[in-house]
């Protein structure tokens, strides 16, 4: 029955698609904009693994000491460089033009309470920020991957963290090694700088105004770090981050575990992770050094940016002006810095908001991801879509900055698109799903934005939830809760390697990353909402070429029934042709309307043939 299903959707995929062409590239690839590509993100220990004597990292032991457990999908499973390297022809072939790489520095092998340990392979617990994690390979390893990747046209993003460190230091206070249960946040109101463990306690850091002065001699007075906790060093771990000067708690804010809200929210510890004292000057200064080191060695063509709503905006402030000076004197002058502000809301103003004062150029776009699933993975308003839109007004640059925002609907820590959409509509069958996640793919990759592919997506890759559940092995998962998954459009499972170009949503995906990489108008053409409504069903809207000004239409259908509807055009717009999708119309039935007809859970992409002269 499955092999019946899978030979459908295939087929559906091949009908709505034009045939694969050859992604079109500018000699010089570093002369492309942001919104010029098409980013294909994956965390390197889940991806493939093209050499097995690296899986424990060169350490000897169990997997409470290598971190090393692939039947464990909370520890290294053994995704390296190499393995990433050998598959460059698939990541192309699928129209990406940039590589969002996961986190690759070296990182604490294992942290966590006793019973409930697990590792550091997705790599934000960092202890050396100046080299690879052994467990994934080499510097060198790198710096291959990277020329790899640029003789192929493609750029690499590095994930980067500045908000904390693997969880080292310990409070005296707290009797267990499980900070986040035992160490809650103390304030700076209950406990200030100048006093020892609260406001009763003897005077210390004398002279010392506080963290809103950022300069050199002010925090020149702080001197010990005892003001909420007694922050300590356990011994055997003094020296274990790299550079050295992270190994001083004074570094630190040591204020106990974060409510993610209020003054927490950039002060406290993640879970115990080691939270960066990011006001203090030194701390600038040195996470300026360690980041530019990485471009000035490796020439990176961006870095996204791990929590960074979670560090006070004058650390972005000076930082972001360091990194785009330092890729410019490499090079590269559309370095592509994009900080993760964690909303589930589709309005914009908390991720604008970084854009203007948080010191960004531009932020991971969960406005976009959350539109898309309460529309698409949900039966939403197609009117959520011009609520979302019309934020836009609201970053730095407006809608110029809008367009640099790379877009998503799946991650590795909020789940899987697909996830959402079987959680949404239990009943519904599997090509009914199918179709759903086609439908976002084709959102994600005709609409304003970065569109950003979450690596298995393109296999049908249905997770059982966030975090570690949607962070399956491409290379064959030997994960009994992830073998056991239900995929969509095919019937092999996640234990054997999947890296199926031939699967529709691969196809699907591949088809419409070269449909915009060919097409000005879908990477930076400006957006006019021509139809929307106040439940399931057409949503449509113009993207014009920047040089020409010719109309390209992209109409959706989000409702399980078939739309026939006159859509508003450009006056001046008269003959049409199909890129991808439901058949266009040939032309306008009138000057300025054009007639749509979408099958349920379609899409179509209309571009103007020709023009009635002004």
């Amino acid at each position: 029955m499955r092999g019946r299903k899978a030979m459908l959707f295939a087929a559906l995929a091949a009908l709505a698609l034009p045939a694969l062409s050859p992604a079109a590239q500018p000699s010089d690839f570093r002369a492309r904009l942001p919104e010029d590509e098409v980013i294909y993100f994956l965390l390197p220990d889940r991806f493939d693994n093209g050499d097995p004597a690296n899986d424990k990292g060169g350490l000897k032991g169990g997997r409470l000491v290598t971190g090393h457990d692939p039947a464990s999908k909370g520890f290294y499973h053994g995704g390296d460089l190499k393995g990433l390297i050998r598959r460059l022809d698939y990541i192309q072939g699928l129209g990406a033009t940039a590589i969002w790489v996961g986190p690759i520095f070296r990182n604490k092998p294992v942290q966590g309470p006793k019973g409930q340990e697990s590792a550091g392979y997705h790599g934000y617990w960092i202890t050396d920020f100046t080299h690879v994690d052994p467990h994934f390979g080499t510097d060198a390893d790198f710096a291959a991957l990277v020329e790899a990747a640029h003789r192929r046209g493609m750029k690499v993003y590095m994930d980067i963290i500045a908000n904390h460190t693997a969880d080292v230091i310990r409070y005296r206070q707290c009797p267990s090694t499980n900070a986040d249960t035992t160490c809650p946040y103390r304030s700076r109101a209950d406990y200030p700088y100048q006093r020892q463990g609260g406001v009763g306690g003897k005077p210390i850091n004398a002279g010392f105004t506080g963290d809103q002065d950022h300069g050199e001699a002010n925090f020149a007075r702080l001197t010990d770090p005892s003001y909420a906790y007694t922050p300590y060093v356990p011994k055997g771990e003094e020296r274990v981050k790299n550079p050295a000067w992270l190994n001083d708690p004074i570094y630190y804010h040591n204020r106990g575990e974060t409510t993610y809200s209020g003054e927490s929210a950039t002060m406290g510890d993640f879970a115990g992770l080691d939270d960066l004292m990011t006001e203090n000057p030194r701390v600038i200064a040195g996470m300026i050094d360690i980041f530019g080191g990485w471009i000035d060695r490796f020439g990176v063509d961006g870095f996204r940016v791990d929590t960074a709503r979670h560090v006070d905006p004058h650390f972005w402030q000076m930082f972001v002006p360091a990194m785009q000076a330092r890729a410019r004197a490499k090079g590269i002058p559309n370095f592509h810095i994009f900080g993760e502000v964690y909303v589930e809301t589709v309005d914009a103003g908390p991720l604008a908001w970084h854009t203007k004062e948080g010191g960004f150029p531009a932020v991971l776009d969960f406005a976009f991801r959350q539109a898309a699933l309460e529309t698409v993975a949900g039966s939403g308003a197609t009117a959520i879509w011009e609520r979302m839109l019309a934020g836009d007004a609201l970053y730095r640059d407006g809608e110029a900055t809008a367009r640099t925002l790379p877009t998503f609907v799946s991650n590795h820590d909020a789940g899987r698109f697909a996830t959402f959409v079987r959680k949404a509509f239990p009943q519904a069958s599997d090509e009914e799903v199918l179709r759903r996640v086609m439908l976002a793919n084709a959102m994600l990759l005709t609409m304003r934005g970065v569109p950003t592919v979450y690596y298995g997506d393109e296999q049908g890759f249905v997770g059982d939830g966030g975090d570690q559940d949607a962070r399956e092995d491409m290379f064959g998962s030997r994960v009994a809760s992830y073998n056991d998954n239900r995929l969509l459009g095919t019937d092999a499972t996640t234990a054997t390697p999947r890296f199926d170009t031939g699967h529709p949503l691969y196809r699907e995906i591949a088809a419409l990353a070269r449909l915009r990489t060919a097409h000005p108008a879908l990477r930076r053409g400006r957006e006019v909402i021509r139809a929307r409504g106040d439940q399931p069903g057409l949503f449509a809207l113009s993207r014009f070429d920047p040089d020409s000004g010719a109309e390209t239409l992209i109409a959706f259908n989000t409702s399980t029934a078939p739309i026939r509807a006159q859509v508003e055009v450009d006056a001046r717009s008269d003959q049409f042709t199909t890129l991808a999708g439901a058949e266009c119309a040939a032309s306008a039935s009138a000057p300025g309307s054009i007639a749509v007809s979408l099958p349920p859970l379609s899409y179509s992409v209309c571009a103007v043939r020709s023009a009635v002269p002004q």
